[in-house]
């Protein structure tokens, strides 16, 4: 086989043999592809683009006319790093995580239109066109206390910007948001002065607090007092009653008790036996002495 006329080995036989089986095999071998796991094949023929896309597997293909593009349609994780202007003009860096994956099918318009760049053509203009839209609407000291509802902004955002071209945005996080340094040192000025009227704010209800319950305090012991007065008045009140009740009583016991008989008789025991003298002055009219003890 590898001899010539003459019967010798012949090295140009079988290197030519070696070449054909060499092109055999690479032609046997551009009449297939594999498409691997969480990819799809864009078929190109003859430089078209055609919109059958392969899915994962073992495909033929027709050798030096079709080319298989494999797209990868994952998950795919972007970190994206942008300065914006918030609503008061502050300079803000962000760092943004995006999680984005391709649509299988439309994987072959994705390629068609901008080939397989399509992250730094589709993806990264529209996470930064978003991303200073969004900032704009708020002010600094909002998008740090809003930074959840941001997020969530401007996931809804991207989508609406992207689904359409076959891009969907599956997470977003705000890894970080930084300010100048002027602006920190303004709010730090400012949760210090808040953290001082807190503070006097503070002292003054605790001495608001201390001087109503000393007044309470004293208002107590004046009630107190007053109640104390009062039911020393009302005793004292009372016992005067009693004792002009039982006086009273007395009196009137001693008055029922004297009769005109008892009456006569104390006047006998209290005369001394002297009558009473009667004096006849210049007039008519008589004056009786009675002898008084």
């Amino acid at each position: 086989m590898f001899k010539d006329k003459n019967g010798q080995f012949s090295a140009g036989r079988l290197i030519a043999f070696i070449a054909a089986i060499v092109a055999v095999i690479i032609v046997a071998a551009s009449c297939f592809t594999v498409v691997p796991a969480g990819h799809t094949g864009v078929v190109v023929n003859m430089g078209r683009v055609s919109e059958t896309v392969l899915q994962e597997g073992f495909h033929f293909k027709t050798p030096f006319v079709q080319e298989i593009v494999q797209i990868d349609n994952r998950i795919v994780k972007l970190e994206v790093a942008t300065d914006a202007f918030s609503k008061d003009l502050q300079t803000v860096s962000t760092v943004l995580a995006v999680n984005y994956r391709i649509a299988k099918d439309m994987s072959y318009s994705i390629y068609k239109e901008v080939g397989s760049n399509f992250e730094s053509v589709l993806v990264m203009p529209a996470v930064n066109e978003v991303l200073k839209a969004v900032v704009a609407k708020y002010t600094a000291s909002d998008l740090v206390a809003s930074r959840s509802e941001v997020s969530v902004m401007l996931d809804e955002e991207l989508n609406g910007k992207l689904n359409a071209r076959g891009i969907f945005i599956e997470d977003l996080n705000i890894i970080d948001w930084d300010f100048s340094a002027e602006y920190i040192a303004a709010v730090e000025a400012k949760q210090v002065a808040e953290q001082n009227l807190i503070k006097t704010k503070t002292e003054q209800e605790e001495q608001i607090v201390i001087a109503e319950a000393e007044a309470k305090k004293k208002r107590i012991a004046a009630e107190a007092d007053s109640d104390t007065a009062i039911i020393a008045a009302k005793a004292e009140a009372e016992r005067i009653r009693i004792e002009a009740e039982a006086t009273a009583e007395a009196n009137r016991t001693i008055a029922e008790s004297l009769n005109d008989a008892i009456l006569r008789n104390k006047t006998i025991e209290k005369w001394d036996g002297q009558l009473p003298r009667v004096t006849t002055g210049e007039g008519s009219t008589p004056m009786i002495s009675v002898p008084m003890e």
